[in-house]
């Protein structure tokens, strides 16, 4: 199994949802959180004073998937993301272990 985290832009996040929706994946957990990259941050004009916004509001999105579906949802989530500018975002994959389901005990792909 794998947990895909996407970092992407806000207005991407319900672009990226019904994406993966279309695929078969239902269970997404989001954040938001702020951050920066390349992208650095952005001089803002506040009652006429200059600021700097050095962290960015962007959204993160867990999935867990199973190891067959992985590259599939990865590259749903680059389509979906994709605006061709900077501060597109980052998507990381990790290997999960295990994965327990609360309510009724189940274990692996089947607690997904």
């Amino acid at each position: 199994m794998k947990l895909i985290t996407a970092i992407i832009k806000p207005f991407k996040q319900e672009d990226v949802r019904e994406a993966l929706s279309e695929i078969g994946i239902a269970g997404v957990t989001v954040t938001e959180v702020k951050g920066f990259g390349r992208q650095k941050g952005h001089t803002e004009l506040y009652r006429g004073a200059e600021y700097v916004v050095d962290f960015l509001p962007k959204v993160k999105m867990e999935i867990v998937v199973a190891d067959d579906i992985a590259d599939q949802a990865i590259e749903t989530i680059i389509n979906a993301a994709n605006t061709g500018k900077i501060g597109d975002g980052k998507i990381f994959v990790s290997n999960i272990e295990q994965v327990i389901r609360i309510r009724t005990g189940e274990v692996g792909e089947e607690a997904i």
